[in-house]
């Protein structure tokens, strides 16, 4: 697929993951009630029948990151040049915020607007930390043994993350980002953005180097897997 067309892809997908975690986030406090614990496991579960559909849809064309950590953990593999990976992540930032103004239209919100949710502190920034390690480390195992499961076991790791980590797990630096953009449920404070992205950024190079280690015996498999899925065959790392 020529890079045009993964640009696009990884635009529109980080645009519709936004859209789906933003708005189910505006839906979810609205018929809540002032629930909270119920407008989480809507959010959640939105959130995670949302990513099974979009990396189904995309990840044949771009490989389905949506997200600047797996992008990253692709380049430290050297499965993704330096300058695609820097375009990657620029259109997966670009896409995020174009979500998150495509979730305001949808309910009658300003465009975009700082959010006021304060999420920071050493217990959070642990929280994205582990979060980002735990996502890549579903991604790196379960493509070594069921690649054509990794949209399953992604978004089921996402729906639980939500729940057993204190920041509600963003793990995405373009998801960060621009939920700072927003003042309802999903919404960061601007400037309790930079830790989250930092533990992050921490957490995707610390799974990279344990997993690369763990499986450094088996046959090598791109981080691009969602594009093979279901093909019985090994993917060379390098491939741009």
């Amino acid at each position: 697929m020529d890079l045009r067309r993964r640009l696009f892809a990884e635009w529109l997908g980080t645009a519709f993951l936004l859209a789906v975690v933003v708005g189910s986030g505006i839906m979810a406090e609205r018929l809540s009630g002032g629930n909270t614990g119920l407008a989480l496991l809507a959010n959640a579960l939105a959130t995670g029948g949302g990513l099974i559909a979009l990396i189904l849809t995309f990840g044949g064309i771009s490989g389905a990151h949506f997200n600047p950590a797996v992008t990253l953990a692709a380049a430290l593999r050297q499965e993704l040049g330096g300058r695609d990976a820097l375009l990657y992540m620029a259109v997966q930032i670009l896409g995020a915020f174009c979500g998150v103004a495509a979730a305001h239209g949808m309910f009658g919100e300003p465009l975009f607007f700082a959010s006021q949710h304060v999420r920071t502190g050493p217990a959070q920034w642990w929280s994205e930390f582990v979060a980002t390690f735990g996502l890549l480390a579903v991604i790196f195992g379960c493509s070594r043994s069921r690649p054509e499961a990794v949209p399953f076991a992604v978004a089921s790791y996402i729906v639980g993350a939500y729940w057993f980590t204190a920041s509600t797990s963003f793990a995405n630096p373009a998801v960060t980002l621009a939920r700072a953009a927003t003042d309802t449920f999903a919404g960061i404070r601007p400037a309790d953005a930079p830790g989250f992205i930092a533990a992050q950024l921490a957490g995707a190079v610390a799974a990279t180097l344990v997993f690369g280690w763990l499986l450094r015996d088996k046959a090598p498999l791109s981080l691009d897997l969602l594009a093979n899925a279901g093909e019985d065959r090994t993917v060379t790392p390098l491939r741009d």
